[in-house]
């Protein structure tokens, strides 16, 4: 504890530090303010009987990425997701387009293009999802008696005008907290949206044990729960390292190279994205065939609605491992890799350099990438035995899925950040022994 407290106080004698941190706090603030915001013509109070008194499926997994805004029908209602959607979009077409490609290499200008055509493309997706969300809940404002204007043309044009205004001013917020703040910007905020749901959800489990099962129980769901933790932890954090020796130069007296190093690859280099993928992927079909009347679509939309049902995770786990093996062939190159290692005298002892060195990775990288896959899979559909076992289904959600690997990563990440702070300005690190291990920041925004 003492170690604990010296250092928070060597975080807070750090002026740089202490300036980013207040930065971080005021500006997620002012984004969980703004989520209590109600759209004009709709009447909260209402609105919040009405959603107690209903919930479940797709809407709730949307309500706890925006941190309870969808459900709220907030002026960030459609939230930062959008961004994100987008940001996924220009990563394919830097994959597939030759135009993009050139922009990835063209350094500061480049990276500033692509974010101008990510806004761009943001603002599209807004505008394209907001009147489907507004057309959604009407008849919700109506029946529940919250809308206390008609939804007339112009109540419509300027709710989809404040819906598009409000997802650019969460993406502000998100790259000024990048800029002036801590972490990654967009990912905390996508991380406080889940952790704002948690002591709600933690409450209602509490108050259910109460009532029928006992505190043993809950005790049980903890103590699972902190063991589904570390295991995300070790996901996240996996590293395959591969040794790499650099020849030995001697340039007028001083030696260079002679040295050996290691490239980590990442047992999820992936990250959270296989996920986003196939939930996305998984909406489609259900929006699609819910406009349907037949019983047997009926049937199919009724299964894939499951979320705890057999069919619907058999489907996600496989879609996850699909889109990590995707998703990691596409973000990780081993013949770059290879590449680099050729041009800066560096090899892979007992190994030829060139095409023998990406093979080698290459097969390296399909090795940890199956097991890492299925684990990734295992921690997705982890909610859906938790809701089975009895756990309340807001308090399942932490069990697993999108939602603790974004708040394990991004945790991480700001630790990261803050241990690189103190150990620049020679002061011990967050651990007692070594350092928060090599990963990279989540790219949740590209």
């Amino acid at each position: 504890m003492k170690r604990f407290l010296e250092t928070l106080k060597n975080i807070w004698t750090i002026e740089d530090l202490r300036v980013r941190i207040i930065n971080t706090l005021g500006l997620l603030l002012i984004y969980r303010l703004g989520s209590f915001i109600v759209l004009p013509g709709v009447d909260s109070a209402a609105l919040d009987i009405a959603n107690a008194n209903n919930g479940g499926g797709i809407a709730d997994l949307l309500d706890l990425f925006a941190g309870g805004a969808f459900s709220r029908a907030s002026i960030f209602a459609l939230g930062i997701m959008p961004y994100i959607s987008a940001s996924i979009v220009v990563q394919l077409l830097g994959i597939a387009i030759p135009y993009f490609q050139k922009l990835q290499k063209e350094g500061e200008s480049g990276r500033r293009r692509i974010n101008q055509i990510t806004r761009m493309l943001t603002i599209a997706i807004v505008g394209f999802q907001a009147g489907p969300y507004i057309a959604s809940q009407v008849p919700a404002f109506t029946q529940a008696g919250a809308m206390v204007r008609p939804d007339d043309a112009f109540w419509w044009v300027s709710t989809v005008i404040i819906l598009i205004t409000g997802t650019m001013f969460v993406m502000w917020l998100g790259e000024r907290i990048t800029e002036k703040g801590l972490g990654n910007g967009i990912s905390l905020i996508i991380m406080i949206g889940i952790i704002a749901n948690l002591p709600f959800a933690f409450v209602a489990e509490f108050a259910s044990r109460i009532n029928g099962g006992g505190l043993v129980i809950l005790l049980v769901e903890l103590v699972i729960l902190l063991l589904v933790i570390i295991a995300t932890i070790l996901l996240v954090q996996g590293t395959r390292r591969v040794p790499v020796q650099f020849a030995k130069r001697v340039v007028g007296n001083k030696q260079y190279g002679g040295v050996r190093q290691y490239i980590p690859l990442k047992v999820n280099a992936a990250g959270v994205m296989p996920i986003i993928f196939a939930q996305a992927i998984m909406f489609i079909p259900i929006t699609l065939v819910g406009f349907a009347d037949t019983d047997s679509l009926t049937g199919i939309t009724q299964a894939l609605s499951d979320f705890t049902g057999f069919w619907y995770n058999l489907i996600f786990a496989i879609m996850i491992i699909a889109f990590t093996y995707f998703y990691t062939a596409v973000t990780v190159n081993p013949n770059q890799m290879a590449d680099d290692m050729k041009k800066n005298g560096g090899f892979v002892p007992g190994v030829k350099p060139g095409k023998r060195t990406a093979e080698f990775l290459d097969t390296i990288l399909s090795r940890i990438t199956l097991p890492g896959s299925i684990f990734l899979a295992i921690v997705a559909i982890l909610p859906a035995f938790a809701a089975k076992a009895g756990v309340n289904g807001q308090f399942s959600q932490f069990f697993g899925g999108t939602s603790l690997l974004i708040m394990v990563g991004v945790v991480l990440d700001t630790l990261q950040q803050i241990e690189s702070h103190l150990l620049m300005r020679h002061y011990d690190g967050l651990m007692k022994s070594g350092r928060i291990k090599g990963r990279s920041s989540i790219n949740m925004a590209g």
